[in-house]
């Protein structure tokens, strides 16, 4: 096996010693081995993995967001990996923070003189960095908040279709707070003065409305982000941003495959304690609603938790609400592809040293012409 300076030295730079590729991104539906493969990747680059996962930011959410923490280890050596446990659970993470948080990390990465490799399933993230889409922080409004706390959850989403008469993300309305957030930002927008914005946080092309700014995915989910209108993206960024050059390589299966893979890590987490861990968070103090607001493991499993489900219906919902989203990713990725990113699928049924192998192939190769 190659040592991480030979495979840099092939890799990393063109002939003329220009650099080719200044970031790897390995992406892929849920339960494809995107993990194990991102921290061979990282081991062989000399490099460490940054998380594009939206919900493995959060600590003490381990199994259910499926962080495989074992995988980090290769050949005995732990491989870093940045953006997991970096936020209480409960809180609501956004696009926004990923960003910022992801700059800060890439220009420790840079200043250390380790390669990045982008790894997770979250499109939304993927492209926020990639496509170096411009985020706007909406701040809070405390006048709009005063007049909405009073209100029904019926009432607030009843006045949020007046801003939008269509709620892509139905996350918005799971709760009051939710929904006073939701009505916040589309009233930031609304009333939003172009010319007022910071020149570096502007990314609108002439007659460009702001409310289809990217920005506006702080007020989703992590999961409903990934079914984020393609109007959003298209035109208000570069197809790639200018400081960064990605080799973008994503892991799939036939749908047969993916989904008997998906059932079989639902089963192993639940024996591995999924159902304590969300129990756990709930003893902890967080509130139900505010698991539920994560979606999948956590919505389901506080649901049968509160006694709303069974643990066989929980069961059942959940397998076939992950089929759902591992469907939806598929649908973003396609959507990047049609909006020209080139996205180098691997076949998943490959062994890892063969995955490995041909990214590496395909870095110097892309590379060399």
């Amino acid at each position: 096996m190659s040592t991480s300076n030979e495979i840099d030295n092939k890799i990393h730079l063109k002939k003329d010693g220009s650099i080719k590729y200044n970031i790897l991104a390995v992406t892929g539906p849920t339960a494809t081995g995107k993990t194990a493969l991102a921290a061979h990747l990282a081991f062989r680059l000399g490099g460490e993995v940054i998380s594009a996962d939206s919900r493995q930011v959060y600590r003490g959410m381990d199994i259910g967001t499926g962080k495989d923490l074992d995988d980090y280890v290769v050949e005995g050596t732990r491989i870093p990996v940045h953006l997991i446990d970096i936020v209480d659970a409960g809180y609501q993470y956004n696009v926004f923070e990923f960003k910022r948080d992801f700059q800060k990390v890439m220009a420790d990465l840079r200043a250390r003189g380790k390669f990045p490799v982008l790894c997770g399933g979250s499109g939304l993230y993927i492209e926020a960095v990639l496509r170096d889409y411009r985020l706007i922080e909406v701040p809070v409004n405390e006048t709009l908040r005063a007049e909405l706390k009073e209100k029904s959850l019926e009432e607030l989403t009843t006045i949020l279709k007046t801003y939008k008469s269509s709620l892509h993300n139905i996350t918005d309305i799971v709760n009051t707070k939710r929904a006073i957030r939701a009505i916040e930002i589309e009233d930031y927008y609304q009333n939003l003065n172009i010319n007022t914005i910071p020149s570096e946080c502007q990314s609108l092309p002439d007659g460009a409305s702001p409310s289809l700014s990217p920005s506006f995915s702080q007020s989703l989910s992590p999961l409903v982000s990934q079914s984020l209108s393609p109007l959003v993206s298209q035109s208000l960024s570069p197809l790639v941003s200018p400081s960064l050059s990605p080799l973008i390589v994503a892991l799939h299966f036939d749908v047969e495959t993916r989904r008997k893979r998906i059932t079989e890590r639902l089963h192993q987490r639940l024996n591995q304690g999924m159902i304590e861990e969300v129990g756990g968070l709930l003893r902890s103090g967080i509130a139900p609603e505010a698991l539920t607001y994560y979606g999948l493991e956590y919505k389901f499993i506080t649901l049968y938790l509160t006694g709303e489900l069974t643990r066989q219906e929980m069961i059942q919902k959940l397998n076939i609400a992950i089929h759902q989203f591992a469907k939806r990713q598929m649908t973003w990725f396609r959507k990047m592809e049609r909006e020209g990113t080139i996205i180098n699928w691997i076949d998943g049924n490959l062994t890892l040293e063969e995955k490995v192998n041909q990214v590496l192939e395909l870095m110097q190769t892309r590379q060399e012409s």
